[in-house]
């Protein structure tokens, strides 16, 4: 018998493993609508894979199927892991078409620049904030199991049926341009903007410019100065051309505003009622980021702090026992929710009120990640948890983000 032929059951069998590998990662990764035919697919492969190994077992060959297809199994699976992770976040910028020199039309336009978020699956943003943590040599998920992350993060939104992260911006930026249209102010445009979604900041400011805008002003509506605040900055700074004479300017996050920090408590009461504040416990609940980004950005982390202490003092104020509040953070350090939950209800707290503090709108840290890890605390079923979420379009959070606008414009 032909060479060819005696190994022409192998190569099919090696062929197999390494596509099954690719349509593994792609099963993982792909969108919610491509996920049944990825399964199929990837399902198929398998089959057809057990069967060749079953058929070169019996024939005697497993010592050099088995090691061999598993090889190339998993060569297809780094293949394609590579080319997902290696996707860049497209976006096409708009043609600025106004000159350097232009004074424009008179009127003020505001960037409303928030952190963004799809509202279905997109890996995108994810694989960026990957791509961050190589840069800096950040541990944080290894690159095989990246693929299984990235599923992880899809069966959040299954859970959720999606992030309302983008809608909430949208509805507190109408919040904050009726604020402006009430008082009076009938010129100032708005700008919807994200890091992580679209439209972009700098997207946005090619429109503004655009339209005539006389003067930028951009609402950083991001907790603390961070990596994300920065990388705004230079995204929009990126795009305005040399010799450009339209002012700019930056609002500054919110961690030091007093009236967002009366938000909390504000909202606190609300849901509490007349209820006994004695048996009653608040959680603060921060983002949190890696150690070696604290050298990099150490006000992420000092900011974060400082404004969760100062609400903290506003509810003991309030006459809250101190005793029954706590701080907790969602990711990188600690001590976590589950944690502080607990050592409240040793305490006697029978109702946990818990905020995710560092969360600008709805998204799925709010909505999924913070009340799973708050879930994972061992107390008794009698104990209430309620989520009482991100600062979405409470009146105080926008009359915050207009503080910092109108400190601007004065």
């Amino acid at each position: 018998m032909p060479l060819t032929l005696t190994l022409l059951p192998m190569i099919l069998t090696l062929a197999l493993a390494f596509v099954a590998g690719i349509l593994l990662v792609r099963y993982l990764t792909v969108s919610v609508q491509e996920m049944r035919l990825s399964l199929g697919l990837a399902l198929l492969s398998f089959l057809l894979l057990l069967a060749a190994l079953a058929r070169s077992i019996l024939e005697g060959g497993a010592l050099l199927a088995v090691p061999s297809s598993l090889a190339l199994f998993l060569a297809g699976f780094m293949a394609m892991s590579r080319r997902v992770l290696s996707r860049k976040d497209r976006g096409d910028l708009p043609a600025l078409t106004r000159s350097p020199d232009d004074p424009g039309l008179g009127h003020a336009a505001v960037i409303y620049f928030a952190h963004g978020e799809p509202e279905v699956y997109d890996p995108i943003g994810w694989i960026n904030q990957f791509r961050e943590f190589d840069e800096d040599q950040i541990p944080f998920v290894p690159r095989p199991l990246r693929p299984f992350f990235l599923y992880r993060l899809r069966q959040k939104y299954l859970h959720t049926g999606g992030s309302r992260h983008r809608q909430m911006h949208q509805r507190m930026m109408e919040c904050l341009e009726r604020a402006f249209r009430e008082e009076g102010d009938l010129t100032t445009r708005f700008y919807l903007s994200f890091l992580d979604d679209r439209p972009r900041p700098d997207q946005a400011v090619v429109r503004a410019l655009n339209d005539g805008a006389s003067r930028i002003i951009v609402s950083e509506v991001f907790l603390t100065i961070s990596n994300h605040t920065a990388e705004g900055r230079e995204i929009i700074r990126a795009v305005l051309p040399e010799g450009h004479i339209v002012p700019l300017h930056f609002t500054g996050p919110l961690w030091d505003s007093r009236t967002l920090h009366s938000m909390f408590l504000e909202r606190a009461n609300q849901v509490l009622g007349s209820a006994d504040r004695s048996r009653a416990g608040v959680l603060l609940v921060g983002h949190g980021q890696p150690d070696q980004w604290d050298r990099i950005f150490p006000t992420e982390t000092e900011q974060e702090l400082a404004f969760r202490q100062e609400i903290l003092e506003l509810f003991v104020e309030d006459g809250y026992p101190r005793e029954n509040l706590a701080l907790a953070w969602m990711e990188f350090k600690e001590p976590r929710p589950a944690r502080a939950v607990e050592e409240m209800v040793r305490r006697g707290v029978k109702r946990v009120l818990y905020f995710s503090a560092a969360i600008s709108a709805d998204s799925i840290h709010s909505q999924f990640d913070v009340p799973e890890l708050v879930s994972k605390a061992r107390i008794p079923g009698e104990v209430i948890l309620e989520n009482v979420g991100a600062w979405n379009d409470h009146p105080l959070a926008i009359k915050a983000i207009k503080e910092k606008i109108d400190s601007i414009l004065v």
